[in-house]
């Protein structure tokens, strides 16, 4: 895996969608999206509560990114810059050449085929540019929707926590993604 280095931000597009880099001015649309119940039922993290709560996690995505530690990119339509979601790489294991996918669409989208496009946009970007090894994705047992985006892009079941250490798993399903396996 090349050093990463997110300093000139990876912009990408498919058919329908643009795939940015977050900014101060999503805090609203962030704040709508991590505040959504039926975005967070699955998710172990706490309801974003207002617009500086939005904007401190902005802050927090950016200095990730700034620490070549991640890549969180907002899901737009076409010709919209209004965000509908979010993707993004993390966990980064440079030994392993690994990281996690993590993802998240406003309920008004989901059905539509999106974040089917928008997955597989980032794992082509994974393997070609990043030459990940292997991504992981861990999601709770009870997110069919998840699952099924996951297997639909070809990902399995790390059913003995090859990729992903149990405890670090906790309660959480592992799904993995070879490169070789694309």
């Amino acid at each position: 895996m090349p050093a990463l280095n997110f300093t000139s931000f990876p912009q990408l597009m498919t058919e329908r969608l643009l795939l940015r880099r977050l900014s101060e001015a999503d805090a609203h649309d962030i704040l709508m999206l991590r505040s959504n119940e039926q975005v967070n039922q699955f998710l172990d993290r706490p309801a974003c509560i207002d617009l500086e709560a939005a904007k401190n996690f902005i802050a927090k995505i950016e200095k990730g990114i700034a620490n070549n530690e991640s890549l969180y990119w907002v899901i737009t339509l076409k010709g919209n810059d209004k965000l509908i979601g979010t993707i993004c790489l993390w966990n980064f294991e440079a030994d392993k050449m690994q990281a996690e996918i993590g993802f998240e669409l406003h309920p008004d989208f989901q059905g539509k085929g999106v974040m089917q496009e928008t997955i597989a946009k980032v794992i082509d970007y994974s393997f070609s540019e990043l030459k990940l090894s292997v991504i992981t994705g861990l999601t709770n047992p009870a997110n069919l929707l998840s699952i099924k985006v996951l297997e639909r892009n070809n990902f399995l079941r790390d059913e003995n926590y090859t990729w992903v250490n149990k405890e670090d798993a906790e309660d959480l399903v592992v799904f993995y993604l070879l490169a070789s396996g694309k």
